[in-house]
């Protein structure tokens, strides 16, 4: 998928998302990056007008899939759970770090799998990360990388 045509999905998925407003922030954020992430999934499979077909699929069920984790996680889960990806950033390499929102009952963790560096020498490590909403576990992968100001950023 080139990416003008990622830009393109995350543009159309980013308006559509502003035109809802019956959902909360959390729910349209989800929304918008599940829709990316469905989309860059979907560009996988068929050529032609079959590719734009699954992409456009796969941004509809990545935007429902996002949606639905995003509505469920209020802002103190998202507390719970920056807290524990924070601590993640120090943790060995394979020691899981959880968080639990005693309120919701939503819990999740972060798991440290490998350390390295990106092409411009920054420590980066890849993740796991994992989160349960009302009993359904949703799990996720992706690498973060310490900037020169200390900040960790999430580069996949």
């Amino acid at each position: 998928m080139t990416m003008t045509r990622v830009l393109s999905v995350a543009l159309i998925v980013g308006v559509l998302a502003g035109c809802a407003n019956d959902y909360g922030p959390k729910q349209t954020g989800g929304a918008v990056l599940g829709g990316v992430g469905g989309a860059v999934a979907g560009a996988q499979f068929g050529k032609g007008t079959g590719n734009i077909a699954m992409t456009a699929l796969g941004t509809l069920i990545g935007a429902y899939a996002g949606s639905e984790v995003g509505k469920s996680l209020d802002k103190s889960d998202r507390l719970y759970a920056q807290q524990a990806e924070t601590k993640a950033h120090t943790a060995p390499v394979g020691q899981s770090i959880s968080w639990n929102n005693p309120d919701s009952g939503h819990s999740g963790t972060y798991t440290p799998t490998r350390d390295g560096t990106d092409q411009a020498g920054n420590y980066c490590r890849e993740y796991q990360t994992s989160v349960q909403i009302d009993g359904k576990v949703d799990k996720a992968f992706g690498t973060a990388c310490r900037q020169p100001d200390g900040s960790w950023k999430v580069v996949k």
